[in-house]
Order: C-alpha cells, then structure tokens, then sequence
C-alpha cells in the first residue's frame, strides 16, 4: 500500500507537464514565425516552471528509489515488532472518574451479602431455593443464550442490553455467549455495597440453605469464629499444589484443575499444622453429587449414563494452605470476602472450563502479597449431575499448562509498591509466558480501573512469608487428622485404594515426557488441526509448540519453512531454557508415545536405521539440486570445530556423499542444545535443506552408535495412494508411524480412535 500510495503523484505530474506545451492546439489559427530572440523572453516563465518540474520529479525519483526499500524494511520491522511485543498498560489511578449507577432500576438498591451466578436458561430449582437464603441477594447475568424474558421473584437480572449500559470498561472485551460475563455481575455488587460474594452456579443447592453452616460470613466482629484453622504443613518446599479432596474423604477423586501428573498422590497427610483463622479471604466449597472434576474423570470414571452422586465428608474440619501451596478453585461454590474481590476477574482469551481454574492459581499468588489465604471448607452446595457431553476441548489450557503455571507462579516476585500495580505486573508477566493473551493483559487493566470507579479500596501490602526463612515444625506444633476412607464405589467403577490403570499410565506417561516441549510442523490447515494435536499430546508433553507456512496469532502457530525449520530451533530452546530435551514432529507422522519409556532422553534420537527415512546419495552424476547442497555441506564441514569434523568424517569420509534424512522425527536432549545451536550458526544463511541440514548435524554432534535406537521400529510406508490405505499399516507397537495425514476434525476422531488401542482414555474423548 505505501508503494502504491507514493506512486500516484508520479503518474500525475508527468501528464501536466505533456500538456503544458500543448496547450489548444485547435484553436490557432495561423502557425506563427519561429523567432527564438523574442520566443524566449515572452515564454520565460513557461521554461523555469518546466525546468523546475523536471529537477523536482527528478529528484523525487532518486530518493524514492535509493530509500525505499530500506524505509519498508524498517517500517515493517517496527510493525512486527509491535505485534509481536507485549506492553504494559500504563494507568493514572488518580484519573479514573467515578461510576455511579445511573442506568439501572436497582441504583439505589444496596445489600453486602451477594450471590452471583450466570444463566442460560429458564431458573433452575436450585436457583429457586438460592433467592430464598435469609440476608443474599441473588444477581442473575445474562448472556446470547437467556432467554429474552428470563424473570425470578427475589433475583436481579441483568440483560446483554442492561450489563452494555452500566458503562464499565470490561465489557467491551468480554464474549457474548459465556459465563466468564459474572465479571460484570461482580462489579455491579460491589456498586451496590457488596462485602461478601459468594460465586455460584445455577445447579448448585445450597445445603440446608445456610451459607453460614460451613463458611466463615464473618472473619471480624461479634459473628465471626474466632478459631484456629487446620493447615497444610509446609514441611515440604517442593510441594506446590495439593488435591484437597483426600481431606474430604475421596482419595481417588480430584478437581478440575490439578495436574495430571499429581494425581496419584492419594495418601493423606503425615500431620498438619494450625493458623489463626480471619485471613482466609478466599473460601472454597466442596460439592456433593457432582463435584467439580475434570473430563478426564468425568469420562473415565463412570459406566453408562447414570449420574455422579459422590459424597464428602462434611465433618472434617476446613483446611488451610500456607504461603508457597495452591489448590484449584472454581467459580461454583466459592466465596469471596472483599479484601480478595480484585480476584474475581474470570480471564477471557482461555477456554471456559479453564478460565476459573486460572483466575484461581492467580488470584491465590497475589493473595500472599497481602497476607491472606485459602481455605476450603465440608460440602456446601450439592451439585446435580445433568449427565451432559462434558468438553474436554475447552479443557486445553488446563492440561496443557497447569502444571507449569503453579511452577511460574511460586517464583513469581514483584517490587511493585501497590497491590494494583503487582496484579497488573503479574498478568503481564503472565502474557509474556503464554498462559494466556494480550488480551487479557488488556482485561486486567480495565478490570481494575473499573474497581477504583466503582468505589473499591485496593488492600495494602503485607511481607511475603516466602521470602522469610521458614521455621522449624516442632513435634508440639503437628496436628494429626486421619481422613475418613468414604464409599469409592463410583457407578459400577470401584476404586481399591490406586488410581484405574489407564489414569495410572497417562501419569506416569506425564511424568517421563512432562519436561519434553514437542515441536510440531503443520502441513496441513491449522485452523482445523492445531487446537487437535495440542489436545492429543499435550497431556503428554511440557508445551506443543505449533509451525507453520503462515502465522496464525489467534491459534498460537508460529511461521515457519519446512525447508529451513532447523533455523527456527534455536529460539524455541531459548524460550524453555529449562527443558530437559526438544522432540520434532511433522503432522504427517504420528508419535506412540507409550513407546518412547525405554528410550534413553540424554541420547539423540533419529531414524538412522530407518532405510526408507536415511539414506546417503552420491553427487556424481547426480542432479543439480544434488550437487549444490553437497556444495554448501562442504562449505559449513570445513568451518567446523574439529570435534564436530572428526565426528563428522568418520561417517561421511568422501566429498561426493551426502547423508539424506526425511527428518520428520527426531530428538535433541538438553546437553546437545549448545552444539545443535552452534551449528545452526555456522550455517548462517546458507540454503541447506532440512533433509540435508539435520543429518549433517546429527552426525557432527555424536557417532551413530550412541544415538538411542527407540525409533529403528518406526513403521515407515510410502505415500498412501488413498486417504483410506493409511490405516492399513497402523500399529500400536511402534514408536511413531509414517504417513498419516490429518486435515480435518473427521480424519482426527479416525486418528484418536485407532491410536486408542495404545491409550485407551483417547477413545473417551470423541
């Protein structure tokens, strides 16, 4: 556009300067004399302006063309870079103009006791009984799919059209059609005198309709239980999240939004430690009948379609968990006291089962910067299971990432002097990692400004405790609680004391590829494939890191060549520094990872001993294409260190060979990350192949004999002739099998249902 745009005056200026000479023509009579003395001096001005105008387009043209191209190049990398970098909203606290309720029919209406749920359809029988709770006013928010005249004696509702109304800045990033719009809701309650919030679900009823049996309503004053509070030991550092449902009495359920990698940790607790109570700002419910799981359980732990109805011990005391230890929150059956109503943000650029899920592990981060905690508390509510399809795809952020958030989050540190300004450095923080976008970066800034406009104090800060040596848990100071062992007799799936087989080997499958980033090139459509593979291997791997030909911001790919992907590499090793190995895969390809336990992750992996995949080609006679990559291999051999030489040679001892690797899978471990990344660099801008580069490198950094033999096995075909031939030479005793094309939806629930004979909790997924 900029070319097109400074060439128009170009194409104008030299028409009027044609005409210029030429002007009527037509309309002269009699040709006159040519007297050049007297011409000149009557045409004077007519010259200079010529001149003038032939220097000036003269002049133009040069600059144009000797600093064009470098003014493009320059403002496009100022645009990319824009794009591609993270800023942080920078906010004059002091300049937020109030928000009075000026809108609504409720703006002079005030209650401290709030109950905010979200509806999609007609009020549910709970929801009934909710409006019914002596001193709580129920606020019902609405979204695309409520119906137009949705009404309930006792509740406030709020339209799409009255929530656009209220003027607050968060609605303008929030999706029509989801729940995450409570955000509104808890901002109106705060408006209209909020002090309590208690975060509900329209199928959740509330036990005995009493708020206050379990709950701590008041940590100040007369009603408040002026108690200590069992808490979990922080005896154990390394011990960051915790499944709080074995407190409870079910050691073989857990919530939705603990690590796959932790569930298998069902024992109870050795001993507990005591806190002062009145700092548990955030109060997690637990929930009878159909508690708050993931689909991993949901799908895997029932039989047929009968209903959960699991039950908790509601005489077990509350729990707390120390600085330093987290637990998944939902937004259920939670209640919120008003030092914590700045956590209530629900985040909007991640899935909708993961949303709460994150707010939870985020919110409770910032909670110790003033000194509070969690604590969760005996069933509350009991929740209804509507024996609906539970979507694991809107579960993705949560398997993919969980785990390495709560490691992010504990070592998070801030110099911010404002809790305000430490949230606003954390969602950034957390945008930079990837955990969620930009756009909830954005969010957190208008969310916070809209608390300041409708009255809210930030809390002031309070010393981090884990930044103070712990101390030392005396025998005096251990409190022993032995949960109860409830009934675990699930719809015909009974538990006896460890997690189902299936459940086991996805954990220990995470445990040995947990640390392992996968990198995935896509040949195929992205926007129908990207959010699959991330779904199937996900579960398995650290990250899945998605290329492609064309960037896809909105789905995470990255752009990227096939050709020359290796060139690509090293950033990705920069980005997860702590990763203990990088594994390569071309969509084309579809990796067994039940496989892969033997193999030695120190080790390179490659298909070497894949005849079909590797092979050496001789440039005698050979074509063009041939000859100029065994050129340039000579040039990059020559250059190298000597002991990537020696390596090298000692395989490829002539000039005219060429090793030749199809190099759709393969293994780098951390200790050969530097080496990888040093040859990456001495090939520079060289045009070497992919199936070229990557056996050079392979060769250069270690002999053929120590490279791990995992994928010798792989079962490795040509082209299928059919789209349909492909499943004929699938097996699930292979490491990895070559080809398999994925490239819509269809062709994927194919793929997850025949890789289900490996792994066996993928066919619960389609």
């Amino acid at each position: 556009m900029l070319v097109q745009d400074r060439a128009v005056p170009k194409s104008q200026k030299p028409t009027q300067i044609r005409k210029l000479p030429t002007v009527q023509p037509n309309r002269l009579s009699e040709p006159k004399n040519l007297d050049f003395s007297a011409w000149v001096p009557d045409n004077c001005y007519r010259i200079v302006t010529i001149l003038v105008l032939i220097l000036t387009i003269a002049a133009v043209f040069f600059i144009y063309s000797s600093t064009n191209t470098a003014f493009l190049l320059c403002l496009q990398s100022e645009t990319q870079s824009a794009v591609d970098s993270i800023s942080l909203p920078q906010i004059n606290w002091n300049s937020i103009k109030p928000i009075p309720d000026r809108t609504s029919p409720y703006a002079n209406f005030r209650s401290e006791q709030w109950v905010v749920v979200s509806v999609s359809n007609y009020p549910s029988d709970p929801l009934k009984k909710m409006v019914k709770i002596k001193g709580w006013q129920v606020l019902a928010i609405g979204n695309s799919r409520t119906p137009s005249d949705w009404s309930l004696k006792g509740a406030i509702f709020l339209s799409l059209d009255m929530q656009a109304n209220l003027g607050f800045r968060v609605v303008d990033h929030l999706p029509y059609d989801s729940y995450v719009r409570k955000s509104v809701g808890y901002l109106f309650a705060i408006q209209h005198g909020a002090k309590k919030i208690f975060d509900a679900d329209d199928r959740g009823e509330v036990i005995d309709n009493d708020l206050g049996k379990h709950f701590d309503v008041e940590l100040v004053g007369e009603g408040a239980r002026q108690e200590v509070i069992l808490q979990y030991s922080h005896d154990n550092p390394n011990r960051t999240v915790v499944n709080p449902y074995i407190h409870f009495g079910q050691r073989s359920v857990w919530p939705r939004g603990l690590p796959l990698e932790n569930v298998g940790d069902f024992g109870h607790e050795e001993f507990y430690t005591e806190v002062f109570g009145g700092k548990q700002f955030i109060q997690q419910g637990i929930s009878n009948g159909l508690p708050d799981v993931d689909s991993v359980f949901y799908f895997t732990r029932k039989s047929g379609l009968e209903a959960f109805d699991i039950r908790f011990d509601e005489h077990a005391p509350k729990v707390a968990f120390p600085q330093g230890m987290m637990v998944p929150l939902n937004s259920f059956n939670t209640l919120y006291h008003s030092s914590a109503f700045w956590a209530l943000m629900l985040p909007v650029s991640v899935s909708t089962m993961a949303s709460d899920v994150l707010r939870g592990y985020w919110g409770q981060r910032l909670l110790w910067e003033i000194g509070g905690n969690v604590a969760v508390y005996p069933p509350t509510v009991h929740r209804y299971d509507r024996i609906e399809a539970y979507p694991f795809s809107e579960e993705k952020d949560l398997h993919v990432n969980v785990g390495r958030l709560i490691k992010f989050l504990v070592s998070w540190r801030s110099n911010k002097h404002r809790l305000f300004e430490k949230i606003l450095e954390l969602s950034y923080a957390m945008a930079e990692e990837g955990f969620w976008t930009e756009q909830d970066l954005k969010f957190t800034a208008a969310w916070l400004q809209d608390l300041v406009a409708v009255g809210y104090q930030q809390p002031r800060l309070m010393t981090l405790e884990l930044d103070r040596p712990r101390a030392n848990i005396g025998h005096g100071d251990r409190k022993e609680f032995i949960p109860q062992k409830l009934p675990s007799v699930h719809l015909a799936v009974e538990e006896t004391g460890v997690v189902s087989s299936e459940i086991g080997n996805l954990i220990r499958w995470r445990k040995n590829f947990g640390n392992i980033v996968l990198i995935m090139f896509c040949n195929g459509p992205v926007e129908r494939t990207a959010l699959e593979w991330r779904l199937l291997y996900g579960r398995i791997f650290k990250t899945v890191v998605i290329f492609s030909a064309q960037k896809n911001s909105d789905l995470a790919i990255e752009e990227g060549q096939l050709d020359q992907i290796y060139k690509h590499l090293p950033k990705i090793f920069d980005r997860f520094s702590s990763a203990d190995g990088f594994l390569f895969l071309e969509d084309d390809t579809v990796l067994n990872y039940w496989n892969l336990l033997q193999a030695d992750k120190t080790k390179l992996w490659i298909t070497d001993k894949v005849s079909m995949s590797w092979s050496t080609a001789s440039t005698n006679g050979s074509s063009d294409w041939y000859s100029k990559q065994a050129e340039l291999v000579r040039k990059v051999v020559s250059t190298m260190p000597v002991h990537f030489q020696v390596n090298y040679r000692e395989v490829v001892r002539s000039d005219q060979s060429l090793a030749i690797c199809s190099s759709e899978i393969f293994y780098i471990p951390r200790r050969f990350v530097a080496d990888f990344v040093d040859l990456v660099n001495l090939v520079g801008h060289l045009d070497i192949h992919q199936k070229v580069s990557i056996p050079m490198f392979f060769l250069s950094m270690d002999s053929p004999q120590n490279f791990d033999s995992v994928l010798s096995t792989m079962v490795y075909q040509p082209e299928p002739q059919s789209a349909n031939s492909s499943s004929t030479h699938y097996s699930t005793h292979a490491p990895a099998v070559h080809p398999w094309k994925v490239s819509s939806e269809q062709e994927f629930i194919k793929l997850i249902r025949i890789m289900g004979e490996g792994d066996p909790l993928l066919t619960e997924l389609v």
